[in-house]
């Protein structure tokens, strides 16, 4: 975006805020429903989350500071959200978030919206046996290339851990893909 501050104001100002909203959807909608879909699996859940993201963005915009780039700051309540609607449906269903998560993996076949092959089910399959914070470094690095600077502002960690987290992902993903 060329001028994000100008954008920014748009966004804050009553007269102009509509408009401006509008613009940051048809901006950033496709890129935050794919990044939300990485963490919840579902189509249902994950168009359920990015309505509320944007809603909190909405909501919130006044008291964004600027510290990050506008997009760091949504992508960062879109992983929040995603989050939340995981631990929010693996309580109802009474199972930990990994065994939430191992189950919606599982029914990726039946998904209309999932039109990956084998190879990218077992990669998402992999990707699912990780901790949660390794699943989001290694999506954020590998599907979005988000560079670690900016990642540590999202994630709000040090570019060192995060380095780490990626290469221990990278490393067992590697093993669960060559134990078939």
């Amino acid at each position: 975006m060329k001028d994000e501050s100008q954008f920014i104001q748009r966004l804050k100002t009553t007269s102009t805020k509509e408009v401006a909203f509008r613009e940051l959807l048809s901006l950033y909608k496709e890129r935050l429903y794919w990044h939300i879909r990485k963490i919840v699996i579902s189509h249902d859940d994950t168009d359920d989350v990015l309505q509320n993201t944007f809603i909190k963005v909405y909501r919130s915009i006044e008291k964004f500071k600027g510290d990050s780039k506008l997009f760091s700051w949504m992508y960062r309540i879109a992983t929040n959200e995603a989050i939340t609607q995981l631990n929010k449906n693996a309580k109802r269903q009474q199972l930990s978030s990994e065994e939430h998560k191992t189950r919606l993996i599982n029914n990726l076949e039946a998904d209309v919206y999932f039109e990956g092959d084998a190879i990218q089910k077992k990669l998402q399959q992999a990707i699912a046996t990780l901790p949660e914070k390794q699943q989001l470094v290694f999506n954020m690095k590998y599907f979005d290339d988000i560079k670690y600077k900016e990642m540590s502002k999202i994630l709000d960690t040090s570019e060192g851990a995060l380095k780490a987290s990626y290469h221990h992902a990278v490393k067992k993903i590697e093993s669960y893909i060559a134990s078939d």
